[in-house]
């Protein structure tokens, strides 16, 4: 037979269990996360948070990872990328998954770029900041440039961009790379093109039927940056209809274009005039190039070749 002492000591164990099992649930409760979700409906009675207390801890657990985001590559939510809406079904409280701003964004951009190939730009490009910028003399006026339009940018309101102009190797997709960082940070969606690969690609699409659904994704970016453009083999097509098309539309939007060169205007302009049927087309050329310098700054990029360091 069961000693008294025995009892009164597995009574005493029983009892502070619950007790830790209480003030938990209070704890819980009154969590923000939870307090606010409860809040939400119009009746939730004791029995249904006494069922759905795992749900309430899970609600409560994941959200609070949220709050403390470490970035969505560490997200240490069950399902990364994902977070949990309070529910009630059929009487009882239940968790839905939605993707957080973080997935969408990062899905998005994958869907882009599975879409058009040519936004892969060098992995240096990819991670570029301007704590990451060299601290050279030559490039000065270019940089204070580059960080003035990320950080002003208003795509929709002005349109206004910049046309970095210098020779092979001086670092002006490096300016840009930054660029697309920064307003990237902002929430501002930037598409970053090398140009000649881009213009064959959209030749490439008509073939897979995917053409104007990628000119309807360049056009409507709301920043756009041409790198290399003059790079290109031109055609009156490509000038005509995919560049004068977008630049056409994003004027009209108020969508902000940044170009890289190695030409300067006129230079561009003398270039964008040959036509792949022969012969010099100086007006068509003149119509893109009046886009381009009206809705851009001139900035000369200078430096030494940073590609032989």
């Amino acid at each position: 037979m069961e000693s008294l002492q025995s009892s009164l000591k597995q009574w005493t164990k029983n009892k502070n269990i619950q007790q830790q099992l209480d003030e938990a649930r209070t704890a819980l409760l009154q969590d923000p996360f939870v307090s606010k979700a409860l809040q939400q409906f119009d009746e939730v009675s004791e029995e249904m948070v006494e069922q759905g207390l795992m749900k309430l801890y899970e609600y409560k657990k994941e959200l609070h990872h949220c709050s403390e985001c470490p970035g969505l590559s560490k997200c240490p939510n069950m399902m990364q990328g994902y977070q949990p809406k309070l529910t009630v079904v059929r009487g009882t409280l239940d968790l839905s998954y939605q993707a957080c701003s973080k997935k969408e964004q990062h899905d998005k951009e994958k869907q882009e770029r599975q879409l058009i190939k040519s936004f892969y730009v060098p992995k240096e490009i990819l991670s570029a900041t301007f704590d990451s910028l060299d601290d050279i003399s030559e490039r000065e006026e270019a940089s204070r440039r580059a960080l003035s339009f990320a950080m002003e940018a208003r795509p929709g309101e002005d349109g206004d961009g910049l046309y970095f102009y210098g020779k092979f190797g001086v670092g002006k997709t490096h300016l840009m790379g930054a660029i697309a960082n920064e307003l990237r940070e902002k929430g501002i969606q930037t598409f970053l093109v090398y140009t000649p690969d881009f213009f064959r690609e959209m030749k490439q699409s008509i073939g897979d039927g995917s053409f104007q659904k990628k000119l309807d994704m360049v056009k409507q970016a709301e920043v756009l940056i041409l790198d290399d453009i003059g790079a290109e083999t031109i055609s009156g097509w490509i000038r005509d209809d995919v560049l004068g098309a977008i630049l056409q539309h994003r004027m009209l939007e108020k969508l902000p274009t940044l170009f890289t060169s190695n030409y300067d205007y006129d230079e561009l302009e003398d270039h964008l005039s040959y036509s792949d049927k022969g012969g010099i087309e100086e007006l068509k050329a003149k119509r893109i190039m009046e886009r381009i310098k009206h809705f851009t700054t001139f900035v000369t990029v200078e430096g030494d070749n940073r590609r032989r360091r």
